[in-house]
Formats: structure tokens, C-alpha cells, sequence
């Protein structure tokens, strides 16, 4: 992990494992990342982007969580401005990349939480560090049975964006993608798209929320609802009168959701 330094008000370091680089951020108040750190009492919350954007879209909710528990957002390689990998990655290798990076951190107990694509590589880290991993929170789960091509998943993002959000949130997803650049969100787009998620959720042994805005269409509600049945201990949450970008939107309804729900499923000692 190279040397913190400061992102836009958050303390943020770089972090190279496995031949890829990311960065993690966090707030004050929560413990900045130590390798070989003491073990914490409390889970962290790791909050993990979609294709294309960043920890921006994540920061009101990353705040909200901050005020009560250790909470760190990640850029992932190849996005936010990162060092660009020489090759597609699989969500596996993100998936292995998120649990090695967490491990070089020092921090050894966490509730995942991903939005979008996002998902998919909170997915695959749940499969990578089982034993670290207490919940898993899968916001605005892709990709909906109904949008399985380019077209039909590109239409719903767009009216997503024209009918359902805020010139705020679409700002930041939009500048989000100039950073990333379009060679590394087409060369990534083919993963999404091909992604398992309902097979690959079925392996994971941990609590599952899955969380969506009531207006997504990007996560529709029955696609949703099946993913929070193909688990043991999932549950279905949804946001009122919001889109994808949910956790941009009702930043405070959303930590709620989670926090309720990892209090409600973590064994009582």
C-alpha cells in the first residue's frame, strides 16, 4: 500500500496486488488501513462501483455509514483514473483482486456492499475470502434477465438516467465514464454482460440483501426478487420512489436498509 494522500476530502492510498492497481478511501474516524493491524470487533463496510464510475457516486452513502462503523470505498483498476490492467479481467480476478487488497489493508472482517456491476465483483469477493465476509449487499443487481444484450441493458441506463435521476448524480456518472474512457468500458462491458450472477450467488453462504430503488428498471423487481430466493438468507429491500443510482438519491434510507439488516443477521455472541 503506497503512502495515503487526500481524494476530494477523503484519505485515499493506492493499493498493488496481484500485478493491478486500485485505491481504497476512507473518512475520518474510521481506522486508515493498516497491514497487520489489530482485529476489529466490528465488520467494516466496503462499498464497491459499477463499469465506468468511481467511489463518487457511493460518497453520500459512504458518509452516512462513516458516522457509525469503519467504511472504505474502492476504485477498482482500470477505472477513477487507475492504472489501466494490459488485459480484460474476469469479476473473478476483480473479485480476487478486492479480497487481496482488503488483506494487504489489514482488514479482515467486512460487509460488502456493490451497486450495479458492482455486485458482480462483490459477488466474487464473498467467494474469494469467505471467511472475511459477513454480509453481502448487492444494490441495483445486473444484469436483469430482461436486458441480456447491449441494447436492451444501454436503453435502460439511458432512461434511467433521463427519467429517474438527478442532474447531480447523472453529472457525476457521466464524467465518471470520460475518466475511464471507452476502450476500458468496452473492454469490460463483454463481462458484465456474460456474467452468471444468479449461479455464482448461489455459492455464497452469507446474508444477502438485495437492494433496489422501487423506479429501476436497470433491476427490475422480479429479476430481484428470484436473486434474493436463489440464497439461503436473502432478503429483498426497496427504496421509494428512486432509480438505480438509489444510494445517491436516499443516501439515508439506503444505510438504513443495510445497517438494519446486518443487525438483524449477525449472530448474537
Amino acid at each position: 500500500m503506497k503512502t495515503p494522500g487526500k481524494t476530494r476530502g477523503l484519505h485515499s492510498a493506492d493499493v498493488e496486488v496481484l500485478g493491478l492497481t486500485g485505491r481504497v478511501l476512507w473518512t475520518e474516524g474510521t481506522p486508515a488501513p493498516q497491514p497487520g493491524a489489530e482485529p476489529r470487533n466490528e465488520p467494516a463496510y466496503i462499498l464497491i462501483h459499477g463499469i465506468g464510475v468511481s467511489h463518487r457516486y457511493l460518497a453520500r452513502l459512504h458518509a452516512v455509514l462513516a458516522a457509525s462503523a469503519p467504511t472504505y470505498s474502492l476504485d477498482l483498476p482500470g477505472f477513477a483514473g487507475t492504472q489501466k490492467p494490459g488485459h480484460q479481467l474476469s469479476a473473478e480476478e476483480y473479485g480476487a483482486f478486492i479480497a487481496a487488497a482488503l488483506k494487504s489493508c489489514g482488514i479482515d472482517s467486512y460487509v460488502l456492499v456493490g451497486h450495479s456491476m458492482g455486485v458482480q465483483f462483490a459477488i466474487e469477493a464473498a467467494l474469494h475470502a469467505p471467511e472475511q465476509v459477513k454480509q453481502l449487499v448487492l444494490m441495483g443487481p445486473v444484469v436483469d434477465s430482461r436486458h441480456k444484450n447491449v441494447h436492451r441493458q444501454s436503453l435502460a441506463l439511458f432512461l434511467d438516467g433521463l427519467l429517474r435521476e438527478s442532474p447531480s448524480s447523472n453529472w457525476i456518472v457521466i464524467s465518471d465514464y470520460f475518466r475511464c474512457g471507452p476502450r476500458w468500458y468496452l473492454t469490460e462491458l463483454p463481462v458484465m454482460m456474460s456474467y452468471r450472477t444468479e449461479e455464482r450467488l448461489a455459492g455464497v453462504g452469507v446474508p444477502v440483501l438485495v437492494l433496489r430503488g422501487s423506479r429501476d428498471q436497470v433491476a427490475g423487481a422480479d429479476w430481484s426478487l428470484r436473486l434474493s430466493r436463489s440464497v439461503a438468507q436473502g432478503r429483498l429491500v426497496e427504496i421509494p420512489g428512486v432509480g438505480h443510482v438509489a444510494q445517491h438519491m436516499r443516501p439515508k434510507a439506503v444505510a438504513d436498509a443495510i445497517r438494519s439488516f446486518v443487525t438483524a443477521t449477525t449472530p448474537h455472541r
